[in-house]
């Protein structure tokens, strides 16, 4: 199994840095170095198990019709007996164009599940109050690690207390939750 941390798709070659985790890596790294299409394989770290490895191929089977249909490739995925396991999200008109790029590239594939969020859902989740106080949040890095501000400097921004912003947010969350936990599959 391994795990594809980041992808740099390119014109030429694509870079990858993966993590390879088996009982003995050295074979498996011995497999992918003698791919026809790998034109650089990098070792950065190894352990009993574990291996980190930079990855540049010539031929980037998987990521050709992602590109090309314009679909956002979602990091990390895993690999796992040469199935990859996606998460993309996207419109239904590109996921069908995805569909149709993938069958005739000769990539067998299976779509999961498919869960759409209008955006009239998306509104009625929280008061318009709590929109702003979120969105302002977010965009000082309240929620980012490590934050990039503080709950004091998003309630002065707004022009509220502490408290309230305190309260606005901790109430915005659980709808949210909620919300997330309601329409999970």
């Amino acid at each position: 199994m391994f795990k594809v941390i980041t992808v740099l798709p390119g014109s030429e070659c694509s870079v990858a840095l993966l993590e390879l985790t088996a009982q003995n890596p050295v074979p498996m790294l011995a497999d992918i170095e003698h791919q026809e299409d790998i034109t650089m394989l990098e070792l950065l770290w190894k352990d009993e198990d574990e291996a980190l490895l930079q990855v540049e191929t010539s031929n980037p089977l998987l990521l050709d019709p992602i590109q090309e249909i314009g679909v956002p490739l979602q990091t990390p995925f895993e690999v796992v007996d040469g199935t990859a396991s996606w998460e993309l999200t996207t419109s239904s008109d590109r996921l069908s164009a995805l569909s149709e790029q993938l069958e005739a590239s000769g990539i067998q594939f299976d779509i999961d599940y498919v869960r759409s969020i209008s955006d009239s859902d998306a509104e009625s989740v929280l008061t318009d109050r709590q929109q702003q106080v979120l969105l302002a949040a977010v965009e000082q890095g309240y929620y980012e690690t490590p934050r990039r501000t503080t709950l004091t400097d998003v309630a002065e921004s707004m022009n509220i207390s502490k408290a309230t912003a305190s309260d606005i947010l901790h109430r915005a969350e659980g709808k949210i939750i909620d919300w997330f936990v309601a329409n999970a599959v």
